[in-house]
């Protein structure tokens, strides 16, 4: 594969360092922002990256079992 160096400033060194995954290179950080299109690999990458606080887990885990407690009920019209 033919190769061609660049020069980043640093601020675009680390966007790049930041968004390169374990065994990833930058240009596939590169090629994988332009290449443009969603596809399942990028959504996958994304959920990757999803951090969720414990505490938001709980709440909605709170939220979950409270439904199970509740009747459900239709709107008076």
């Amino acid at each position: 594969m033919a190769v061609k160096n660049i020069t980043v400033d640093l601020e675009a060194y680390e966007a790049l360092r930041r968004r390169k995954r374990v065994g990833q290179s930058f240009s596939d950080v590169i090629k994988e922002h332009f290449r443009g299109g969603t596809t399942g690999r990028v959504l996958r990458n994304a959920l990757r990256e999803i951090r969720i606080d414990p505490s938001t887990l709980e709440a909605a885990e709170d939220l979950v079992r409270g439904r199970g407690r509740d009747q459900a009920s239709a709107p008076k019209l």
